[in-house]
């Protein structure tokens, strides 16, 4: 099913997620929310090696770099995507409890996790989530030789499957499909996954900073 181009994909997609089900499980083991944090700085350690270990394997992102239009529209949607991000919070928009992350000790911030944090989700998780479910996930479901696949050629079928399963790989499911459709619509529109980092970017980092200023850390 997977031959070697898939690998480099996968990877760092696939060690985030299990370090999301090792904190599940130490949590489970009694291990607290503060005793946990340091495992987000490991995390995203672990996976910036694998991007970097594979980084010559990412062809996609050495083509050209989309237009300048094409990036002000990919700031534009980063920024309605986190409008959208923070108002579709209903209880039947949310699969369980985040815990989030709080980095007061003492009610006092720590401002190294924040930046660890911050540097995490705004630099980190758009280009691993971004190559594994747009550039690679969402064109191999059309073609498994997916580096040949043109974004354009994505069908809605596998359209609205990717952004359904983007969404629900969120507590917040409804905003995910949302900020799924939406970078997935800039990747086909500009053939660039320029675009929907950028966009998933802005999303990202502008969420931080919003969690800082208001103190909701669950949405971290």
């Amino acid at each position: 099913m997977f031959d070697w181009a898939s690998l480099p994909r996968i990877v760092p997609f696939a060690t985030y997620m299990c370090f999301i089900v090792l904190g599940d499980v130490l949590g489970r083991m009694g291990w607290s929310a503060t005793e946990l944090r340091w495992l987000y700085a490991v995390k995203t350690l672990a996976v910036v090696i694998t991007l970097f270990i594979y980084r010559r394997h990412y062809s996609e992102l050495a083509g050209p770099r989309p237009r300048a239009s094409a990036l002000l529209l990919a700031a534009a949607v980063g920024v309605v995507v986190l409008l959208l991000w923070i108002t579709l919070g209903a209880g039947w928009m949310v699969i369980g409890q985040s815990a989030g992350f709080d980095p007061r000790t003492d009610g006092v911030i720590d401002w190294s996790l924040v930046a660890v944090r911050l540097a995490g989700g705004a630099l980190v998780v758009p280009l691993m989530e971004e190559v594994f479910w747009r550039s690679f996930l969402m064109r191999w479901l059309c073609d498994t030789n997916f580096l040949q696949v043109d974004p354009r050629r994505v069908n809605v079928r596998i359209f609205i499957a990717t952004v359904i399963l983007f969404g629900f790989e969120h507590n917040l499911w409804l905003a995910g499909i949302v900020a799924g459709a939406a970078y997935s619509f800039l990747y086909m529109r500009s053939r660039s996954l320029w675009s929907p980092i950028l966009a998933h970017t802005v999303t990202n980092a502008l969420l931080g900073v919003w969690i800082i200023f208001t103190a909701n850390w669950t949405y971290w």
